[in-house]
C-alpha cells in the first residue's frame, strides 16, 4: 500500500487542496451573508418570542443586508425547533431563537434527540426579563406575604398553572415555592392562553407570566400584581416589590437570544454577534424591548454558552429537590 510517507507529490498535492478548502471557507465567511437567513422560532406567532424575533430580524436584515425571516416551528415548548437547527448544516443561514425554555428542557426532559450543551453554537443573547407574579383582582392576597402565609397554614390549597411540565413558568414557581417554604398544586395547559383565562375567571390562585401578557389585565384592573422575580424592581412596576426583598437571593427570569448548529464558522459567529450588538443600541428596539417588559442583554458568544450551562445547573437543582423529570 502507497503512503503519504513514501509519496511527496500525493503530499503535497493533499496540502494543496487543504490550504484551497480553508481559503474559499474563509472567504465565504467574509462574505456572509449571501442570501436570506432563516430564524427558527420554537412558539406560534404572536407571542413574546415571536414578536421579539420580529422586532430583530427586520433590524438585522437591514444591518446585514440580506432578508433575515421568520420560520415559525411550534410543538414540543419549543424542542422542535431546536432539534431543526441542532441538525442544521452549520453555515449560519439557519438559526435559532433561543428562549429560557431551553434550560429548562434541558435540566428536566431525560431523553432529547440532541445535545443541549454541544450541539450549538452560541452567538448572542438578545433581550432579558423577569416575571410577575400576578392574582385576580378579586383575591384575598393584596401582597405576596399573604399568600405565602396562607399556603403555610394551607399546604397544596392553593393552585398555579403553567404552559407545561418543564416549562421555565412550572420550575419558577416551584423553586419559588421551595424558596418560601411551601407547598403550591401545580395544573399544566398546553399553552399560555387558556391558563390566562382560567385566572382570569377566578379559578385559578395564582401566576407566574410575563409582562406582556399581564400588563393589559393590570391595566384594566382585572389582575393585580403582588411581586416581580428580579432581583430588583421592574421600571415598568415600580410599586410592586420583587420577591427578593422578602426572600432575599432569590430570582427567576427568562431571555431569548441566537444560536446556530454546532460547527458554525467563527468569522461568522462574530459578524452575526457584531449586527446583534449594532441593531441593539438602537433606541427604538430598546423602546419595544421596554414596552414587552424586557431590556436589551446583548453578550459574546462565551457569556451566553456560560448563561446557559449555569441556568441548567440552576434547574437542574431545582427539578431535583422536587423530583421532577420527563421523557
Amino acid at each position: 500500500m502507497m503512503s503519504i510517507n513514501t509519496n511527496p507529490s500525493l503530499y503535497r498535492y493533499l496540502i494543496f487542496i487543504f490550504l484551497i478548502s480553508l481559503s474559499i471557507t474563509n472567504l465565504n465567511a467574509q462574505d456572509f451573508p449571501t442570501k436570506p437567513i432563516n430564524l427558527v422560532v420554537g412558539f406560534g406567532p404572536g407571542g413574546n418570542a415571536d414578536i421579539v424575533a420580529r422586532l430583530l430580524a427586520q433590524k438585522m436584515s437591514e444591518n446585514l443586508g440580506q432578508p433575515v425571516l421568520v420560520e415559525n416551528k411550534g410543538g414540543a415548548g419549543g424542542l422542535l425547533a431546536s432539534e431543526l437547527v441542532a441538525k442544521a448544516t452549520p453555515d449560519g443561514y439557519r438559526l435559532s431563537l433561543v428562549s429560557g425554555a431551553f434550560p429548562t428542557q434541558a435540566a428536566v426532559i431525560s431523553k432529547l434527540s440532541f445535545d443541549p450543551m454541544n450541539d450549538f453554537s452560541w452567538i448572542s443573547t438578545v433581550i432579558s426579563y423577569p416575571m410577575v407574579v400576578v392574582v385576580n383582582s378579586e383575591s384575598p392576597f393584596m401582597n405576596l406575604q399573604d399568600l405565602i402565609k396562607y399556603a403555610k397554614d394551607n399546604p397544596r390549597k392553593l393552585n398555579y398553572p403553567s404552559p407545561g411540565n418543564g416549562s421555565l413558568f412550572h420550575l419558577a414557581t416551584e423553586y419559588f415555592s421551595s424558596s418560601a417554604g411551601i407547598e403550591l398544586t401545580h395544573i399544566p395547559f398546553k399553552g399560555g392562553s387558556p391558563q390566562l383565562n382560567e385566572l382570569l375567571a377566578g379559578r385559578l390562585d395564582v401566576m407566574f407570566d410575563t409582562l406582556a401578557v399581564v400588563l393589559p389585565h393590570l391595566n384594566s384592573g382585572k389582575l393585580r400584581a403582588i411581586a416581580v422575580t428580579s432581583e430588583k424592581r421592574m421600571s415598568q412596576l415600580p410599586n410592586v416589590p420583587a420577591a427578593a426583598e422578602l426572600m432575599p437571593g432569590f430570582e427567576a427570569g427568562s431571555f431569548l437570544g441566537i444560536a446556530g448548529p454546532r460547527g458554525l464558522n467563527q468569522d461568522v459567529i462574530s459578524k452575526l454577534n457584531g449586527s446583534i450588538r449594532s441593531v441593539a443600541s438602537k433606541t427604538d428596539l430598546k423602546q419595544k424591548f421596554y414596552e414587552l417588559g424586557g431590556e436589551v442583554w446583548v453578550g459574546s458568544p462565551k457569556e451566553m454558552g456560560d448563561y446557559i450551562y449555569k441556568s441548567t445547573q440552576k434547574w437542574k437543582r431545582v427539578a431535583q429537590e422536587k423530583s421532577l423529570k420527563f421523557d
